[in-house]
């Protein structure tokens, strides 16, 4: 992956800063990665969601790796998702118009997973939705530090990849959150919430997961 392109995208708090990273074949489609919490040090330099624009420009697609609100040039304060979903849509947007796709994959990672939750709902709702999501270290029910996240159904085909020793989602937060949805969860043994050494699954796993998917749209 070459050095990435850093962009300032017009957003509804002000600037978004992104960095674009493009792939070495014609481009399938856009990825949207989102990073984790930004008060606990989230950032699109954060080594899962690098591994993850990685493994979609390695299957083709452009990825674009946004700041949350209050990190790095991004303009505005933590808005607890609402706001980062806004933003998230508005990269979607400006991907679409700027690149002449709008084949969609979204990634994200912890926080940024549930993001990018609400915004496939979003999208679904406009009749755009993904072509695939990708959901890592997913963020859902009580967490450590006792906040709560509260996540929605997902579409049929979603990649949920959680960590064995994941302490701050617990995989049983994970897991009674799929099982009303008959959601399958790859559980990658030995990780942590940080998948410290276990970088090299999550490639392989998004890779598999891209692979044989049709872009369409």
């Amino acid at each position: 992956m070459s050095q990435p392109e850093r962009v300032l995208i017009a957003g509804p708090a002000g600037d978004i800063e992104t960095l674009i990273d493009r792939p070495q074949a014609e481009a399938r489609g856009i990825a949207l990665v989102a990073h984790p919490h930004p008060l606990f040090g989230g950032s699109v330099d954060n080594k899962v969601v690098w591994a993850l624009a990685r493994a979609c420009t390695d299957q083709g697609w452009i990825a674009l790796r946004p700041n949350f609100r209050g990190v790095g040039a991004t303009a505005g304060v933590h808005d607890h998702g609402d706001g980062e979903t806004d933003d998230l849509h508005a990269v979607w947007a400006y991907a679409c118009e700027r690149f002449g796709l709008t084949a969609t994959v979204l990634a994200g990672f912890s926080f940024g997973a549930h993001v990018q939750t609400r915004l496939a709902q979003r999208l679904a709702a406009e009749g755009r939705p993904p072509q695939r999501l990708i959901l890592v270290g997913m963020a859902t029910g009580f967490v450590a530090g006792g906040r709560r996240y509260d996540a929605g159904e997902v579409a049929r085909g979603t990649l949920v990849i959680h960590g064995e020793s994941d302490d701050t989602v617990p995989l049983a937060n994970v897991l009674d959150w799929a099982r009303p949805q008959s959601l399958p969860v790859t559980v990658i043994p030995g990780a942590d919430h940080f998948f410290h050494g276990k970088l090299q699954p999550i490639r392989d796993l998004v890779g598999t997961s891209l692979a044989g998917l049709v872009a369409l749209g």
